[in-house]
């Protein structure tokens, strides 16, 4: 007799409660498990129905959990990053000459992709694996070997490599500018059109931040048009919706090509803003020794 079988709540629906367990929402579940908010909900009342206790409280627009739920919570949560431990073990007998790399997105698209097809020529025997994303490290289930992104996002337990510092200045296209002259006076920058890159948690730098660190007494606050994604943000620096601040690293290739100016001389030196990663359980094998080097070489 399978005892297993008879005592498990439905299986389909620990996904959907993990996820709207931890995030304490319907509807931020329903979005990153790229499903409907009512299937979630169904999903949940499933296995409410299943146990036979009510696991969240539903409280006008917000759910909380029930005591219940905040057991059942720990226990889902274990059981699931116990089976994610060891799928990723089995994924980690790469085959040869496979490495993959995680990146955060905006350093995946304006960093890293003019630059890859150098790394293959120099390794044609080496297989890149990208794996791009918004989320950090941390919070992230992707399988990788190598990790980079903003320093202090969430890393989890995986192992720091090495840091480097970029530069934060303001961008904007040639074309808002009009027939002003540049550099212009940092005082004047309330009075123009700000773009604004906003997450949470707020791991980048905001203006009111940088004009703090760039020595400037100037606040803008939240004026402006605000954006929840850096690649968005520079392409409306590009498309000459406003100034926005650019990361050297990220902004560089667009600077280089005209598309994006400088509109002020002042620039904020951040020592440690870009972090590389080694996946907690990765092994040493010669292509991530190659990736790493290579990595280390062009950061620097």
């Amino acid at each position: 007799m399978n005892k297993l079988g008879k005592s498990l709540p439905p299986l389909a629906s620990l996904l959907p409660f993990e996820a709207a367990a931890r995030l304490r929402s319907f509807t931020l579940a329903a979005e990153e498990l790229h499903v409907t908010q009512a299937a979630v909900s169904r999903q949940i009342r499933a296995l409410e129905d299943d146990l036979g206790v009510r696991l969240f409280e539903r409280r006008q627009r917000a759910v909380f959990l029930t005591p219940a739920g905040e057991d059942f919570s720990r226990s889902v949560s274990a059981g699931l990053q116990g089976i994610a431990a060891g799928a990723g073990e089995i994924r980690g007998n790469r085959r040869s000459g496979e490495v993959i790399l995680f990146a955060e997105l905006c350093y995946a698209f304006y960093w890293l992709m003019p630059r890859l097809s150098d790394f293959n020529r120099q390794h044609p025997g080496i297989d890149v694996r990208i794996t791009a994303s918004i989320r950090p490290l941390g919070l992230s289930d992707e399988d990788f070997d190598i990790a980079f992104q903003t320093s202090g996002r969430d890393s989890a337990s995986h192992a720091l490599v090495f840091s480097v510092p970029d530069e934060v200045f303001p961008v904007c296209s040639p074309g808002y500018l009009a027939d002003r002259q540049i550099p212009l006076a940092l005082d004047d920058l309330p009075a123009h059109r700000l773009l604004h890159h906003k997450v949470d948690a707020q791991d980048w730098l905001e203006w009111d931040e940088w004009l703090a660190k760039a020595g400037h007494n100037v606040r803008v606050g939240h004026r402006g048009s605000v954006f929840d994604s850096y690649p968005v943000m520079i392409q409306a620096a590009v498309g000459g919706h406003g100034i926005g601040l650019g990361w050297k690293r990220a902004a560089e290739e667009l600077l280089s090509t005209g598309q994006l100016v400088r509109p002020f001389e002042e620039s904020v030196l951040l020592e440690s803003e870009l972090s590389i990663y080694r996946h907690r359980k990765c092994q040493m094998r010669p292509e991530v020794k190659a990736l790493l080097a290579w990595l280390k070489a062009e950061l620097d």
